[in-house]
């Protein structure tokens, strides 16, 4: 590669301008040197730049770096010029800095920052920092069937090794997944949902639900302006929907549960929202998350016959987040999975209604969150799109192979008259016996403090109970510039080392103010938890009052 031959202008040649032209010298002019040229170089004279040349040290300085499209130099330290980054906060892909994430965000990081002081012996009001930020079962402990040794674990782990490229978890898989494990999501489907038919070629295996959700929204999302897809999601929502619509630049659609009625959803209410995003934007897709997060209400099988009927009203594409479909403990509550009663309605709906549904490792009994293991199953796809998004998913190979060895165990557990099948049960049930227990306890403390009020914890890893903020302390947040519920938690961290979720994080109507917290922790711990959160809201309910 030749290398371009800068030459300095002097200042002769520059006085050689005539009043009010200047030039713009180019390598590789050719002719000869005459006048004002330059030799070697071509020039372009100007009429409106005279002020940039109006000294030699300014010749072509007078065009910002930006515009010239280099990197803004700066002195460092050492007092010597340095090049600044070529990707800055100004021009980084503006759609990344409205993406967040509560679930991670700065109430998390603080938490870290306490655990990293408290290791190095600063003296703090409390002795630990307890996550309950965040749905992580095995960071709290719970360890279930897929750490057995037994015959029939090593005969499952030997399958699944032999449908891997040359025997290897290490190698590659089918871009969709691994076709035996696909198999046994099938199969799983299948016994779940009382014989609907599943065929494997309708699954691929993700990393986590999450990879699956998002990929979904990006066939989804199209348009520009009025025509731009919109996405109804609920509010309180699991933070990756809004994440991921804010990325895409995408309509975010808000519908809100009834916190009157533990969080249920009304079909009024999807209407209501439906017909005013209709006036700004293309309503396309409408996402439940059953068992809920972070409000832990399950709904009822009519609910969902009518979140279907009004579907297919609205031609709207389903996708129902079901990764807490294990987690029901409420009496008279029951997992109900989309599919099971599209398929029930009949083929009016069952053939026509476009529906994708999602499953992963992270939750549930086995809570394999690190694994990121999951799958999703498509109904009524346009058999075109359906290669797109083979395509779309085979541009990242493929998921994590442990992640899909791991689905493989859970929908595929140890049966009746297997080795494992007893230990299997004792444990399964001993955990989400626990689950509920621990739910019941959240719902009855939490409720015997003067201005918490907390719905049952019917499913999922959570509750999301109301708080009621003194006034005072609201004028305080804003002064700080936070939201209130982010003022409340901060403290609560700061006081407790108990590290919550604002509300404001998941979504929440106008004027009230919510936290959620995982009930995951050991229940001697979460005793502990309890009894510091309701010891710390009514300290900070006298100091602000």
């Amino acid at each position: 590669m030749s290398a371009t031959r800068v030459q300095l202008i002097s200042p002769r040649t520059l006085r050689l301008l005539s009043p009010g032209r200047s030039a713009l010298f180019l390598p590789g002019g050719g002719g000869p040197h005459r006048g004002g040229g330059v030799p070697g170089f071509r020039s372009l004279i100007f009429p409106s730049l005279s002020s940039s040349f109006s000294s030699p040290g300014r010749a072509l300085s007078s065009l910002s770096t930006t515009r010239r499209g280099l990197p803004k130099t700066k002195m460092s330290d050492n007092g010597t010029m340095s090049r600044g980054k070529v990707l800055t906060i100004d021009n980084m892909n503006p759609t990344v800095k409205k993406v967040e994430y509560a679930v991670r965000g700065p109430i998390v990081q603080r938490a870290v920052e306490l655990e990293k002081e408290l290791s190095e012996g600063r003296k703090k009001p409390f002795a630990e920092v307890i996550k309950a930020n965040i749905g992580d079962a095995q960071a709290m402990a719970q360890i279930v069937f897929l750490k057995y040794k037994n015959k029939d674990a090593k005969s499952r782990a030997c399958r699944i090794l032999n449908s891997c490229g040359g025997n290897s978890m290490g190698a590659y898989s089918a871009s969709q997944g691994i076709g035996s494990v696909r198999q046994d999501v099938a199969r799983y489907i299948e016994r779940r949902d009382g014989g609907v038919p599943c065929k494997p070629d309708n699954i691929y295996l993700t990393t986590g639900a999450s990879d699956g959700i998002v990929t979904m929204l990006k066939l989804l999302v199209c348009g520009e302006g009025a025509t731009r897809t919109g996405v109804m999601i609920s509010i309180p929502q699991y933070p990756l929907y809004s994440a991921a619509l804010a990325e895409l630049s995408a309509v975010q659609i808000n519908y809100y549960l009834n916190e009157e009625k533990c969080w249920s959803l009304d079909i009024g209410e999807l209407q209501r929202a439906l017909d005013e995003a209709r006036l700004h934007c293309n309503p396309r897709a409408l996402c439940i998350i059953n068992p809920g997060n972070p409000t832990g209400q399950v709904q009822s099988r009519e609910c969902i016959e009518d979140v279907i009927r009004f579907a297919a009203k609205e031609r709207l594409f389903l996708m129902a987040d079901e990764v807490y479909q294990d987690n029901v403990y409420a009496e008279g509550c029951q997992f109900h999975s989309f599919k099971k009663v599209l398929f029930e309605m009949g083929p009016e709906y069952s053939e026509t209604v476009e529906l994708a549904s999602f499953h992963s490792t992270s939750k549930c009994y086995m809570g394999e969150c690190g694994f990121r293991g999951g799958y999703m199953e498509i109904i009524n796809m346009d058999d075109d799109v359906k290669d797109q998004l083979t395509k779309l998913l085979s541009v990242r190979l493929c998921s994590p192979v442990p992640g899909q060895a791991l689905m493989d165990l859970v929908v595929n557990p140890p049966q009746p008259g297997e080795p494992s099948y007893e230990r299997f049960i004792k444990e399964r049930t001993s955990t989400l016996s626990a689950l509920a227990e621990k739910a019941r306890l959240t719902e009855q403390v939490l409720n015997t403090v003067e201005g918490i009020r907390c719905n049952p914890v019917q499913g999922a890893m959570y509750s999301f109970p109301r708080i009621t903020i003194p006034e005072k302390a609201i004028q305080e947040a804003k002064k700080l510039g936070q939201q209130p519920d982010m003022f409340y938690c901060m403290k609560m961290l700061e006081e407790t080392g108990i590290c919550l979720v604002p509300g404001s994080g998941f979504g929440q109507r106008e004027g009230t103010y919510h936290f959620r917290m995982t009930i995951l922790p050991p229940t001697d711990k979460l005793k502990i938890l309890l009894n510091n959160v309701k010891e710390f809201h009514q300290r900070f309910t006298q100091q602000y009052s």
